[in-house]
This record gives structure tokens, sequence and C-alpha cells, in this order.
């Protein structure tokens, strides 16, 4: 394939993270992990080329499928279908800007250069129950959005901040300007989430100007991004999301363009099927927004899910949910184009063992693979209807052992230890007294936040807790000592006039 030389403003992640980010920091590439091989790759491709050309996509009369036709694509009408040739994917593809840079509010530690096998872990999702810290099941509300974003916004291995949850007591016509401000205000990671309308929309936009500094200052540091879930798996548009869609890249602002098809369900049982189906897709959206505006900060959303064919259920924790979200990142990487994608969700109802593997499995299967912005890797349970307070901070840990298998084993004269071998076994035959080790201890080991390693009699002395209990206790101390950097308060007034803001001043620090 034809491939772009386009680039973003900044080529490479050139952050300097505090301790104990040096360890396993945002930004290490993957891509040690293959589960397809280079001939599958193209066999997918081409197959998917196919799809766009023989099946096509639904897309009825409207400014979209105009904005097709002028660009070379053919219709049939009365199945309201727009057939895509190859030649136009291949000039999309060489249109498309290959790395996308996200940027923290106020905060370079947190800027995101996505593309290559680039890999930043957050938080995703839309819940609607959150299980509290009492253990009690509830809805969510604008309130959670708000605290979990205080919580992660001191999380290190949650490198963005994608609303979670979808704030039940807010009403529709004033939601995601709330639910930005709510995130924005308690957090100087990137801040993700998305918007219903397009009046909705240029309200985010316009409140985020002001908390910028004006139109171009945003759009030069874009510390706002958008989702858009903008296709009905099989292979159809969804028309009022989709004009969300064109007026975000008409806006020049960075959007993922999200596909979820399940597996057995929405898309083909057979895994490979599944990716051919989402891969046209997410080449359709990829083709769109070129068209629109050449060049624009799109990222390619693949979400391969999967449904158990037993039940019929969406499935989050199963292994070939690992193994699509893992081989997806290889087509992003054989596009050289950024990739947003999955990982860390359970089908567990509260942090448990099934939670713990479940997350573990997937969330490594797509970091290693090089994705390079996975999200729901915090918080999720029960299939991505619920989060819990303490499971972001276990899932913290859980991403921290993740970017150190990322990081990898980094193999020079000075590690291949010839002389401390040679020292040792000359010596008391003992390494853990070394200058070496002294030396490594904190620059090449990750050590565990919350997951315990003390003797039994320790652990017992100190309470016997377990993992999930010495979250909770974590959650509390964060939400009471850690204090996020703050918005200025006469900016905040200025926001609070102009727009419909409900959340009470003390969650936003004032």
């Amino acid at each position: 394939m034809g491939r772009s030389r386009r680039r973003s403003r900044r080529s490479s992640q050139t952050a300097s993270p505090q301790s104990p980010l040096h360890v396993a920091p945002p930004g290490l590439p993957g891509g040690t992990y293959k589960p397809l091989t280079d001939a599958q790759i193209v066999r997918i491709h081409e197959a998917s080329l196919d799809v766009l050309e023989q099946v096509g996509i639904q897309v009825p009369a409207s400014e979209c499928r105009d904005i097709f036709v002028a660009g070379g694509a053919t219709v049939d009408e009365a199945r309201d279908r727009v057939f895509i040739p190859r030649q136009m994917v291949a000039d999309a593809l060489a249109a498309a800007q290959n790395e996308v840079t996200l940027y923290g509010r106020d905060d370079a530690r947190w800027d995101m250069t996505l593309g290559g096998q680039r890999v930043y872990m957050g938080t995703g999702g839309s819940a609607v129950k959150v299980l509290d810290l009492d253990g009690r099941m509830r809805e969510s509300n604008l309130a959670d959005v708000a605290q979990i974003g205080h919580l992660c916004d001191a999380l290190n291995n949650i490198h963005f901040y994608l609303r979670p949850v979808v704030a039940r007591d807010i009403e529709i016509d004033v939601l995601d300007v709330n639910t930005y401000y709510a995130a924005i205000t308690n957090t100087t990671k990137h801040v993700t989430g998305n918007a219903y309308t397009i009046d909705t929309l240029h309200d985010v936009i316009e409140m985020c100007e002001l908390i910028a500094g004006g139109a171009e200052a945003l759009r030069a540091r874009p510390f706002i991004s958008f989702i858009t879930c903008w296709t009905v798996s099989p292979l159809r548009y969804a028309m009022e999301t989709v004009e969300v869609l064109t007026e975000i890249v008409r806006q020049g602002l960075p959007v993922f363009i999200s596909s979820a098809p399940q597996s057995g369900a929405t898309s083909p049982a057979a895994l490979a099927g599944s990716l051919v189906q989402i891969n046209a897709e997410e080449l359709s959206g990829l083709v769109y927004c070129n068209l629109i505006r050449p060049g624009c900060s799109v990222i390619l959303g693949y979400v391969p899910s999967v449904a158990d064919l037993r039940t019929g259920n969406f499935v989050g924790g199963a292994p070939e949910f690992a193994l699509m979200n893992a081989a997806v990142s290889q087509l992003g990487q054989f596009y050289n184009l950024p990739v947003y994608n999955s990982s860390g969700l359970s089908d567990s109802k509260v942090p448990d063992a099934q939670a713990g593997y479940e997350k573990g499995i997937t969330g490594l299967a797509a970091a290693l693979a090089g994705a390079n912005y996975i999200h729901h890797s915090a918080g999720f349970l029960e299939s991505l209807l619920t989060v819990a307070y303490e499971q972001y901070v276990i899932d913290d840990d859980i991403n921290g052992a993740i970017m150190r298998c990322v990081r990898g084993i980094e193999v020079t004269d000075e590690t291949l230890s010839v002389d401390v071998i040679k020292e040792a076994c000359f010596g008391d035959g003992h390494y853990l007294a070394s200058q070496q080790a002294l030396k490594m201890m904190t620059t090449e080991y990750q050590y565990p936040h919350t997951a315990d390693r003390a003797r039994r009699d320790d652990w017992e002395a100190n309470g016997a807790q377990d993992m999930r209990e010495r979250a909770r206790a974590e959650v509390r101390r964060i939400l009471k000592t850690h204090t996020p950097k703050r918005i200025d308060p006469a900016l905040d007034a200025q926001i609070r006039a102009q727009f419909d803001i409900v959340l009470p001043p003390k969650l936003a620090g004032l």
C-alpha cells in the first residue's frame, strides 16, 4: 500500500514523566505480539476492499451520500447502498494523517502522539451503573464523571480520561457540555467524549476554546477529542451521528471513528470475517472524513467484540476479544495509521479473580500488539454496564504491569552482566546487595501499589486485607488528599455565565 508522509507537530513521545512513570512510561512501543502473519493481513485488506466494492455501505439520501458520490463512489438508490472503489480507499490512505497528537491540559506529561506502535492506556465507555465503595449498586451521575476523573488524575498508569459513565441525572440538551466540564475540571489528562447533536458539539467546542485561550489555541493543542459511533454494524451508517462526525471534521478537531461489531451477532462468527467487516467499515469512514477535509485528525476506531454464541450475550473478557483487538492493531500498522481499540473489559459483576484475569489477558494482548489508544482499560465490570471506583486503582496496577511488559528487555553490554556474574561467582554468590541491583532497583522493576507481596505473617499483622479492600482505601485516600490542577475561578465564572453548568462548584474544586 502507498503510505502517506503527513506528520503531526510532534513526531515522538518527548515527555519526561515523573516517578514512578520512568519505569514504564506512556507511549512505549509495542508490536511484539502478532496474531496475524503479513500474508493474512494482506488477505484481510483485499477482502475488505471487495466488501466495499461489492456490498458497500448503507447510506440514505443525504449530504454524506452526496460527498461520497462527488468523490467517485457509485450508488444503488433502491437499496441506499454506496459502493466505494479501491482507488478511493488508496487516495484516502495517501491523504490520511499518520500521527495524531492529543494534548494534556496544561501538563505536557500527558501529551500523546498516536501512531506507529506507541501504546497508551486509559478509561472509556458509557456505563450506566456504579458499584459504590460501600458495595451499593446505583445509577451513574454527573458527580461520578467528576470524581472518577479526580481519581484517575492521580493514577499514573491511566494515561487519558475518556468519560466512563453516562450522567443519568442530566437533561440531554446540556449533557455534553456538563460531561466535558466535569471531566476537564478534574484532570489535566487528555479528555475524550462524545456529542449527541451539532448544537451540543458547538457548546463543548466554545467552552473549550475559552479554556484554551481561543479557537486557534485549542486547535494548536487540542486537549479534547471526540468519539463518533457512526456505524451500525453490519455496514450501515447512523445518519444523526454522521452529521456530528461531519461537523467535528470541519471544525478541525481530533475524532475517533468507532465501529464495534459483535462477532457472531452483528459480524460473522468467523473471527477473520469479523476483521474483514470492521476493517471495511473503518476504511469507509477514513474515506469519508478525508473527502470532507484531506489530512484531518482522524483515528481508526476498531472495537471488535464477541457474542457468546450459546446465549447471544455481549462478552468482553473472552480470549477471542483479546485476539481481535490485537489483530486490528496490526491492521492500523499495515496502513501506518493511528488506532483506537479496546481492552480491560470483564464480564464479572465485582472486582474478583475473574475480573483480574480477563483484564490482564485482553490488556496485555492489545498493548503488546502496539495499539495506540486503548480505552476501557480501567474501571469496567459487567460487560460494559458497570464501573467500580476501586477497580480503577486495581486496573492502574494491572496497566503498570502491562506497560512494563511492553517495555520489554533491554539487551546491551551492560545488561548482559558478564562482569556482574563473574564478581558474584568469585565472591559470595549473591546479587541482592550488588551495585547493579541497587542501581536498577527503580529503573528495571515495576512495583505494584495495591497488589500485595508481603509475607503471610506481615499481611495478617496488617489486617489480612484482600486487594479490593486495599483499593477501596486507596480511592478514599486519593479523593481526600489529591488535588487536581483546576481552572482559574474567573474563567470558571465566565463558563458558568455562558453555559448551563450544573456541577456543584465543590466538585470543580471551587
